[in-house]
């Protein structure tokens, strides 16, 4: 039995020497290795975090000391660690355990942690709580120094140094996120970690000063203020010590007896701590040491061999890009903007080509639309691409700052609708419903990615906010589809039938298409709309179909059903007093679970197989109401 196969609980860890400690690390490493080589899934950050989250269990006493990871993909050592090895191959998988923190899963997950920046606020909350209850354990945040970058983070840190409760940030700085990590905020932690280690400096240089042989209160005075001067000039972390934390670092990440050390110690200073550990993302594999971002994500792969470069196939995100920086060569007024994301959404290539107009701003989506809109308001055309659920982080800014004004910023809304192994922190179902009624936003969504092209450029000469949505997949049989360019916001027919009346929307044309084949061989003779357009309606289609198709209405689209598309349609029908019977098909009020596409939406009924069975149901039920034979 190995050592790692000895530990059921964090509990376990205290029972074993530090040498012993090391080789769990060890061990750990290589189950991580060879899980996420089988399984895929983050595998850079968890290898950079082994020997610290092995110290928070080996110093703390999780459950009842609360552990906040941030943004929590780096949380697979810790559910190592907390009774959940032996389940470790449903990582991510459809049924399994999550790849986040996940509180119905372990009383160890003390917060879920999907989205940045989140870890400080809550646990400043939770040591309040404690407070306010006459306890005394201990709360934690760690958070990266990419997740650094967002304001929430800055407002907590604020807040926390104003209270001034017992609470330990743990900032795990490994110069990354996801892509390198950019900003005044990374220069300064870069400083900090060339610096020679003065933590000895702020309580020595006030002793020292006042062994001066003269002395009385205008010595004092004056030594206070060199002190400050010397602080400023020579002493790490300054600005965590001016928001009024006690500052401690920087510690070598893995040497692990350092790093419990120092963690005994913390337990015992009062008021709010930040510990500044330094770390290599994906160290102990040589592959994921030299290219990190390369391995934060990852599909399947050989281990022995590392990752072969991917299929450069027919993506929506890679399209963006390569069209924009197109686009851009013969306007000079196009610039692009991402917090943090240039890989995912395809603006590396924009960066590459125009990198004097492209902007990362970090993972601070507020400022990224407020940031859009002052460049727009100057005279400029700025695309936004954010996936869809981090453009919820900025919804006041989109409303407040950007369609109030009426400024022309265009949105890429990237991975909407169902994005597979991440789950409900990552499913990008919402969109619809929180862009579609705000006044002055033209929403769409494209049915492959010749549209988007077409959306692009249609886009840019509208000269008004826009949101174009589109899935993170990669195209299928609806990438064969014909595209003409966007003359007007017209909806698009691609099959004109006799009976039932199918409006689908982006990524559920497909659906829709394979759905009317299954239709037509039950006898049925359906219409197939591409609504392409979301906001605003083509209501002059939707009347010309309410001559051809008084009956049976089916809209089907990859977002909650609540104030989705499908109610937009219903809301203007019963606007107009038409008695149309409609089917909206979208994604039910909950948080939906990881598994792959195609299981979710299986899971889900959204199948074409599903979706032809219930337009057949509808169609019994109306024959038995009409009473025909």
């Amino acid at each position: 039995m190995t050592l790692l196969e000895r530990i059921e609980n964090p509990r376990d860890l205290k029972h074993l020497s530090q040498a012993e400690l090391k080789s769990v690390a060890q061990e750990i490493r290589q189950f991580i290795l060879e899980k996420v080589a089988l399984n895929g899934g983050h595998l850079a950050s968890n290898l950079g975090v082994v020997e610290l989250t092995i110290a928070l269990h080996y110093v703390y006493n999780s459950p009842v000391d609360k552990i906040i990871w941030d943004v929590g993909h780096q949380c697979y050592v810790h559910k190592i660690l907390t009774s959940r090895r032996e389940q470790f191959d449903t990582l991510r998988q459809f049924g399994g355990i999550s790849g986040f923190p996940k509180r119905e899963e372990s009383v160890h997950d003390a917060f879920e942690t999907g989205h940045s920046s989140t870890s400080i606020s809550a646990a400043l909350g939770m040591a309040k709580a404690r407070d306010l209850k006459n306890e005394s354990n201990h709360i934690l945040a760690v958070i990266g120094d990419g997740a650094l970058t967002g304001g929430m983070a800055f407002e907590a840190l604020n807040d926390a140094g104003r209270l001034n409760s017992n609470l330990t940030v743990i900032l795990n700085d490994n110069e990354m996120s996801i892509a390198p990590n950019v900003g005044a905020m990374a220069a300064y932690l870069s400083r900090i970690r060339s610096n020679p280690r003065y933590k000895w400096f702020k309580k020595e240089i006030g002793q020292i000063l006042r062994k001066f042989p003269f002395g009385g209160y205008w010595m004092a005075e004056k030594a206070e203020k060199l002190k400050n001067s010397l602080k400023y000039l020579l002493v790490p972390g300054v600005l965590f010590e001016e928001l009024g934390f006690t500052y401690i670092g920087p510690v070598d990440g893995h040497d692990l007896p350092l790093l419990i050390r120092i963690l005994e110690r913390v337990k015992q200073i009062k008021g709010p701590v930040l510990v500044h550990v330094v770390t290599q993302k994906g160290k102990g594999y040589r592959f994921s040491e030299s290219n990190p971002a390369q391995y934060h994500g990852v599909t399947p792969f050989d281990l022995n061999k590392g990752r072969k470069s991917e299929k450069k196939t027919v993506s929506y995100s890679r399209t963006l890009g390569k069209h924009l920086s197109q686009l851009a060569h013969t306007n000079p007024e196009i610039v692009a903007i991402t917090a943090a994301m240039p890989d995912g959404t395809g603006l590396s290539y924009f960066q590459e080509e125009h990198p004097g107009r492209f902007f990362d701003v970090g993972i601070a989506e507020q400022h990224a639309v407020t940031f859009a809109a002052g460049l727009a308001a100057s005279g400029m055309k700025p695309i936004v691409a954010i996936y869809s659920t981090f453009l919820q982080r900025a919804y006041d800014q989109i409303v407040h700052d950007v369609c109030r004004q009426n400024l022309p910023v265009i949105f890429a809304v990237d991975r909407a609708g169902l994005v597979g192994e991440d789950g409900d922190t990552h499913h990008g179902i919402f969109d619809i419903s929180f862009l579609r009624h705000i006044p002055n936003l033209h929403v769409m969504a494209p049915k492959n990615t010749q549209e988007l092209r077409h959306m692009l450029d249609f886009s840019l000469q509208l000269n008004k906010p826009v949101a174009i949505r589109y899935p993170k997949d990669n195209c299928g049989m609806s990438e064969e589809l014909p595209s003409s360019p966007l003359l007007d916001l017209r909806w698009e027919m691609l099959i004109h039938g006799s009976d039932v009346l199918v409006l689908a929307v982006g990524s559920m044309v497909e659906t829709a298409l394979e759905a009317a084949d299954i239709l037509r061989g039950q006898g049925l003779n359906p219409t197939v709309v591409n609504a392409r357009i979301i906001k605003p309606l083509d209501t002059k289609m939707m009347d010309e179909l309410l001559q051809s198709h008084s009956s049976l209405w089916l809209t089907i689209e990859d977002n909650l059903e609540e104030g989705g598309f499908g109610s937009a349609v219903n809301e203007y029908l019963v606007n107009k007093g038409m008695e149309v019977r409609i089917k909206v098909i979208g994604l039910p009020d909950q948080y939906i679970q990881h598994g792959t596409v195609e299981e979710l939406r299986e899971s889900l009924g959204l199948s074409p197989a599903d979706i032809a069975a219930q337009v057949c149901s509808m169609i019994k039920k109306e024959i038995l109401h009409a009473g025909l034979p």
